[in-house]
């Protein structure tokens, strides 16, 4: 399946891995609406890709640890489209720490907003667009730290928190959803980094994470991948 045409949203796609995200799509032919909590970094985003081509993007902000923020995202953007095929439920705030006092209260309470609550509340408002299309997809970029038992990252237990929260609005959405046709598609990605060789014995990379979503978006309509899980690179034993 091609990507032409496809209306895109992707949230915190002002860099890294969302603007990885945004750019895929838009180099498929996509329409991507590339959101980020600053304007000014969605912007810079949104014009480069639509410089380079073939796809067009729009700069939309949106905070995902406020509301508010996350409500006006929603109607800008209803004014833009009739309806919206694809939602990547990237934006998260990610934050290290082993002991819950290495945190901040003001920041814990950031990191879960914006990795549970704010991707909840990006999904309620956008479900009427997504409804509207005729080949709709949620996917949400999680993180093993979601996963249970997963005890492999340093990232705080909030983040940790905030990914359960995620990976549980996923499964319970997965099925509701499923008899109107809304795929749900969830990734479980390790600690990866941006830029790497893409060989087995490296560390997984943005690029390929990448690639796991625009595999799973172009799949036949009766094809409905629930979740990519990865191993981790391992070292060798002595």
């Amino acid at each position: 399946m091609t990507l032409e045409g496809l209306r895109v949203a992707v949230t915190g796609a002002g860099r890294d891995t969302g603007r990885l995200l945004a750019e895929a799509f838009a180099a498929g032919g996509a329409q991507v609406y590339v959101t980020a909590r600053s304007l000014a970094a969605a912007e810079h985003v949104a014009d480069a890709i639509t410089r380079d081509g073939p796809g067009q993007a729009t700069a939309l902000r949106c905070d995902l640890a406020d509301a508010d923020s996350v409500r006006e995202f929603a109607a800008a953007l209803a004014t833009r489209t009739e309806h919206l095929d694809v939602l990547v439920n990237n934006g998260a705030a990610y934050v290290e720490g082993f002991d819950l006092a290495d945190v901040a209260d003001d920041r814990i309470a950031d990191v879960m907003a914006a990795g549970g609550t704010g991707a909840l509340l990006v999904t309620k408002h956008l479900l009427p667009l997504l409804r509207a299309s005729t080949r709709p997809d949620i996917v949400n970029m999680i993180s093993a730290c979601g996963e249970v038992g997963h005890r492999r990252s340093g990232a705080h237990p909030a983040f940790y928190a905030a990914k359960h929260a995620h990976a549980g609005l996923a499964e319970i959405l997965s099925h509701r959803l499923r008899p109107e046709g809304i795929r749900v598609i969830s990734l479980f990605p390790p600690d990866f980094v941006q830029n790497g060789p893409r060989q087995a014995s490296s560390d997984l990379t943005a690029a390929s994470v990448v690639d796991c979503v625009l595999f799973a978006v172009s799949q036949p309509r009766d094809c409905f991948i629930r979740e990519f899980h990865f191993e981790q690179v391992q070292q060798p034993h002595p």
